[in-house]
């Protein structure tokens, strides 16, 4: 199954911490926010999470929330996604910004 999603990084630029509480778990906030200009990076952990929820959409598994994806980087720098305990999927993620997009794919293994 593969996801993808595409976003506009405007839409993530100065926001109340409500929103980004509402979207992304502890760990995604506090990495972005170690960043100069943090909104590309939520709006990529954005689509990460919306490429990851439409694909197991596609497979026939519901996610109740954004918050129980988790988009985290290893110690060598790759992106992984963290999912719900019980969830046992291999998903390949690959995500990318620009200075107005940001963008994301996810692809579930069989």
């Amino acid at each position: 199954m593969i996801g993808i999603d595409i976003e506009d990084i405007s839409r993530f630029k100065d926001k109340p911490e409500a929103f980004y509480n509402r979207l992304f778990t502890e760990n995604e906030i506090n990495y972005c926010l170690s960043k100069r200009n943090p909104a590309p990076h939520f709006a990529a952990r954005f689509c990460a999470k919306e490429a990851v929820f439409k694909a197991l959409s596609a497979a026939g598994i519901n996610i109740s929330s954004y918050k129980s994806i988790e988009i985290l980087k290893n110690k060598s720098g790759a992106v992984y996604v963290k999912l719900p305990q019980g969830i046992n999927k291999n998903i390949h993620i690959s995500i990318s910004h620009e200075k107005e997009k940001a963008i994301a794919a996810a692809i579930i293994e069989n």
